[in-house]
């Protein structure tokens, strides 16, 4: 038998016959692996008649099999439940909870299909300790195996209708070289497992690990094989944890779901605004804003700490939001109010570890930082709205939407763009009052 060496980092899967110190396809340091292939293999690919004929796409069918996990936050990422044949990658830090739910999902679904969980990671004594834990039955088959093979031969002799495989990193198929977790082996793994899901109508869920970055581990094809990427993320001392979906073949992409982790697994959670604001209103500093997550609206807490400098530059530190971001409406807050931040280092944060992009939340900054400065509180007031660089306030989507939430929760006044007060309707129950720059709101709260 044949066989030929060649280096392949493990980032990108660039290939090359000698090893470099730094990938010159993905600039990766100290990524490149040996691995030896057998020149002697040819790949075929069995191609189906069905799947090879040509079809009009006008008589095409677009009915989707559905079915749903029983976890509405996780259906509702999903676009309404998984798909019958659909490959899923749920991704996540090490102790997230990645296990946990699915060993949730799985419990949820063995009453009404066949489940099929595949443990690479876990024996089965441990997976019965955690089942025991979260007060799981188990009436489903579990399989300890990381031999690819053999796990094939058990889908196609039991035919589960719903899979899931822990994790893709320690699946190998034998006959090739290279160490489970590699390119090679990780690509075809997959790949033989979404044949499977596509001919069967098989729903599969893959766990990936995660780098350092916080991407998943191994190839990038391996994001374009599935159909839908999942991440799971959180402060692994916080507990409550976000799901997102990063890409979704038969839903939304801008969808989340919020969990919080108890002693008996993960609860959903249905009213995430008020698990976001547990300090008092009335504390300089702090500012409420109404954040748009895909299709719902969630109430967050802006907080903002300013603090004359003891160094000659000011320090500028963020958790939440984009740190040039802030930076920026410093600038601003600088040029067009007068306040004197260049003496004054500044601490801004959004509590309860949520995450913030969208510029609807530059006036709810804006305020914290100007309120933390005088030493005065905001009040029982939500803010909404992105501000320019010279200093007006410009018009964000989905507003009606944003005061409802207020609304719900109870609060009494809202600021807003000037340019958004055509588009709500007021019942009376929140006082909205619009304007356009930033000079005019800080007069009005101070």
């Amino acid at each position: 038998m044949k066989t030929k060496s060649v280096y392949v980092c493990q980032e990108c899967g660039f290939r090359t016959s000698k090893w470099l110190g730094r990938c010159p396809n993905c600039s990766s340091w100290d990524t490149f692996v040996l691995e030896r292939m057998d020149q002697n293999k040819k790949e075929t690919i069995s191609i189906s008649k069905e799947n090879s004929a040509v079809l009009k796409l006008s008589n095409v069918s677009t009915r989707e099999e559905r079915f749903l996990s029983g976890i509405e936050e996780l259906d509702g990422v999903l676009g309404g439940g998984f798909v019958k044949g659909e490959l899923v990658l749920l991704g996540g830090e090490p102790g997230i909870g990645k296990s946990t739910l699915l060993l949730q999902v799985a419990n949820i679904l063995s009453e009404r299909m066949k489940v099929l969980y595949v443990s690479g990671e876990e024996g089965a004594n441990q997976l019965k300790l955690r089942a025991q834990r979260l007060n799981i039955d188990g009436n489903f088959d579990v399989v300890c195996e990381t031999n690819f093979d053999l796990v094939k031969n058990i889908i196609l002799e039991t035919k589960p209708e719903f899979v899931i495989i822990d994790s893709i990193q320690t699946m190998y198929i034998p006959e090739n070289q290279s160490a489970p977790g590699s390119v090679t082996q990780v690509r075809d793994v997959t790949m033989q497992l979404l044949k499977i899901a596509k001919t069967y109508k098989i729903t599969a869920v893959i766990v990936g690990h995660v780098t350092k970055d916080g991407l998943i581990a191994g190839p990038r094809v391996l994001e374009h094989m599935v159909d839908c990427v999942l991440y799971f993320e959180g402060e692994r001392f916080n507990t409550y944890r976000v799901i997102r979906a990063y890409k979704n073949r038969f839903g939304p992409t801008n969808q989340l779901g919020i969990f919080e982790m108890t002693d008996g697994g993960l609860v959903e959670v249905k009213n995430p605004s008020s698990i976001f604001l547990e300090s008092s209103y009335n504390v300089e500093g702090v500012a409420i804003y109404s954040a748009i997550e895909g299709t719902r609206s969630i109430l967050l807490e802006i907080q903002a700490l300013s603090t004359p400098t003891s160094f000659g530059t000011p320090r500028r530190t963020v958790t939440g939001i984009d740190y040039n971001r802030c930076v920026m409406l410093c600038a601003v807050l600088e040029k067009k109010i007068g306040l004197v931040l260049s003496t004054q280092d500044i601490y801004v944060n959004v509590a309860g570890g949520f995450k913030v992009s969208e510029p609807a939340a530059d006036l709810a900054i804006v305020c914290a930082i100007a309120s933390s400065y005088k030493g005065i509180p905001i009040g029982d007031t939500v803010l909404i709205g992105e501000v320019g660089l010279t200093g007006e306030i410009r018009a964000v989507s989905n507003i009606e939407k944003r005061l409802n939430e207020a609304k719900k929760l109870g609060f009494k006044r809202a600021i807003i763009p000037k340019r958004n007060m055509e588009s709500i309707q007021n019942d009376g129950t929140i006082e909205v009052y619009g304007m356009s720059n930033i000079e005019e709101v800080l007069n009005f709260i101070f």
